[in-house]
């Protein structure tokens, strides 16, 4: 196995046809196809069949992180249409607290026309029964991540996630090739969706239904909650020849300490199983975060970097040890969540240590998501992709699912 520094991201290519990809989700939330993957053996089941898939008393794990509208579209006094995703805040800090700003906020940008907008400020106007909104948005001097600019707006009184959810539109992935429809807003939300910050969903709860959460709790499932913000760096490709060349992008992370003691305590006892890679991400992190306390190098917050796990001079502790320590600062601390942030790698090569089952969409070929897929199954990816392009199944954000069990050789 190679290190994952000299992976190729051809390592995980496959050819996927373009009409292979949902562009809008199933009629009905749930009734989505499930491809089951254990040992080797692959089953085709539905997604409402999860409850009799799981063993009673499993530990399920899921993103509660909400996807904000974070595409806006203004128009010059020309009629050019340009258009600004806002991907992260300008000055590096927290979303959530960028999101709480009132008045004004300088985010990070992808800009849409971008040769249309030379120079001078956007306006956009929001007509509304219940009070209008006007929206500035300035250019600031560029950044190697993005155009810098500078919003304001009218009413002042209202948070950045209040302009946005009356002004922007759901920022669907640039695969779907469209627009977002009046559906989409509910559609590309989980129903448990709770905590405003991402610009992309944790697509695999997307499947989840309020009925098909109670079947669960029904046979013994208990359930707990991570926040990931998910960045538009998730769609980021990777053009680097390897990945040593590719820089993971960062995202927030909130843990309570609640499901750091779940996890904790389900280790080697009974199944967790994470909904989605942003939560598996979430939970390794957390695991390295104890990893660092117990060695005595860790700051006030959780902060991975890509290659945390790899290049070690001694195997790292056992994660009861490592979430034990994270409990154990929490408590000391008076704490109620882990905060911080992560850019940590799993790719081949990586040993998942807090997770049995990941339940997660079909990916990109060649992304990073899909090298956290074959670390879970190793080469059995291929298997399992190229019978799903057989089958029929569904591709990406609004696709089927997966329910992978994670390999322990």
């Amino acid at each position: 196995m190679p290190h994952p520094r000299d992976l190729s991201a051809d390592a995980v290519r496959y050819d996927l046809p373009d009409d292979r990809i949902a562009r809008h989700p199933p009629a009905d939330r749930g009734a989505s196809r499930l491809l089951v993957h254990r040992n080797g053996a692959i089953e085709d089941r539905m997604f409402s069949e999860l409850p009799d898939l799981l063993p009673a008393g499993a530990l399920l794990v899921m993103n509660d992180t909400r996807v904000v509208k974070a595409r806006l579209l203004f128009r010059k006094g020309t009629g050019a249409a340009i258009e600004l995703f806002c991907l992260a805040p300008a000055d590096g800090g927290p979303v959530e607290q960028a999101f709480q700003r009132r008045g004004e906020a300088a985010w990070l940008c992808a800009v849409g026309n971008a040769r249309r907008w030379k120079q001078g400020p956007l306006a956009l106007d929001h007509a509304a029964p219940d009070g209008g909104v006007r929206l500035i948005a300035e250019r600031l001097p560029p950044d190697p991540e993005g155009a810098r600019i500078a919003f304001s707006w009218r009413p002042s009184g209202l948070t950045f996630a209040e302009v946005l959810a009356r002004v922007g539109a759901v920022p669907l992935p640039p695969y779907m090739h469209r627009s977002a429809e009046a559906a989409d807003g509910e559609r590309y939300q989980t129903v448990y969706a709770r905590e405003e910050g991402s610009v992309a969903a944790p697509t695999a709860g997307l499947h989840f239904t309020p009925g098909l959460m109670e079947r669960l709790k029904a046979r013994g499932v208990e359930q707990a909650r991570v926040t990931l913000h998910v960045g538009a760096g998730t769609f980021r490709p990777v053009h680097a020849p390897t990945m040593a060349g590719h820089a993971m992008h960062e995202e927030r992370i909130a843990v309570p300490r609640a499901t750091v003691a779940a996890v904790r305590d389900a280790l080697g006892v009974r199944t967790v199983v994470a909904i989605g890679t942003t939560t598996l991400r979430t939970l390794e992190s957390l695991y390295w975060h104890g990893v660092a306390l117990v060695e005595g190098r860790a700051g006030d917050e959780l902060r991975v970097e890509q290659w945390e796990p790899y290049d070690r001079p001694a195997p790292p502790p056992p994660p009861h040890v490592a979430l034990g320590a994270v409990l154990e600062r929490m408590d000391r601390h008076g704490l109620t969540h882990v905060t911080g942030g992560t850019r940590l790698l799993i790719a081949p090569g990586y040993r998942v240590r807090t997770t049995d089952v990941l339940i997660t969409n079909f990916h990109q070929p060649g992304s990073t998501l899909l090298l956290l897929v074959a670390a879970c199954v190793g080469d059995d990816w291929r298997r399992i992709y190229a019978h799903a392009l057989a089958a029929g199944y569904r591709f990406l954000s609004y696709g089927d699912a997966t329910l992978l069990h994670v390999r322990r050789t």
